[in-house]
């Protein structure tokens, strides 16, 4: 992000977007139904009722994950994390692949953030011990238009170093 939930247009952030449509071929090509999420925006939100990361999309893209997760017979109860090393940067690149393996179901969504304008989120997110993503369709922010998926060890969102200097309790 370069601010106010723009995204970058660096190489890492193209690459990590690749790496999510290669990565959800791989499962299309077991039989999965796949969805990569390509954001329009990315925020962090310490709004009591979407705290985490505020992941918008096109109407299109949510409507394809919304009737994946609508879906009675899939719950995404697992995600895996491909985190990219920040190499000193202020930025933080992380694809997360949110899954549900009894209907062979996946929805990969490339995150991008900025370690000091999240750090708050991050922080309590550690503390609570999840990191919500909230993903919404940028036509539409009422409140019945979002899919969040839950992740119990933030983290995975981090490296070991960003928290090194935190107040952690």
């Amino acid at each position: 992000m370069t601010g106010d939930g723009e995204l970058p247009t660096t190489a890492a952030w193209t690459e990590l977007r690749e790496d999510a449509m290669a990565i959800a071929e791989r499962y299309r090509d077991d039989g999965w139904d796949t969805v990569v999420v390509d954001p329009v925006a990315i925020s962090p939100s310490d709004a009591d009722e979407r705290f985490g990361f505020e992941v918008v999309v096109s109407a299109e893209a949510y409507d394809a994950i919304a009737s994946l997760v609508t879906d009675t017979d899939t719950t995404v109860e697992d995600a895996d994390i491909y985190y990219r090393p920040a190499d000193g940067a202020d930025q933080r690149y992380a694809l997360a692949v949110e899954h549900d393996t009894a209907s062979d179901t996946a929805i990969a969504v490339p995150l991008t953030y900025s370690i000091s304008t999240a750090k708050s989120v991050l922080e309590q997110a550690l503390l609570d011990e999840e990191l919500l993503v909230h993903v919404r369709p940028a036509d539409d922010e009422s409140p019945n238009r979002w899919v969040t998926f839950s992740h119990d060890d933030p983290s995975l969102f981090l490296e070991e170093a960003d928290v090194r200097d935190w107040e952690l309790p």
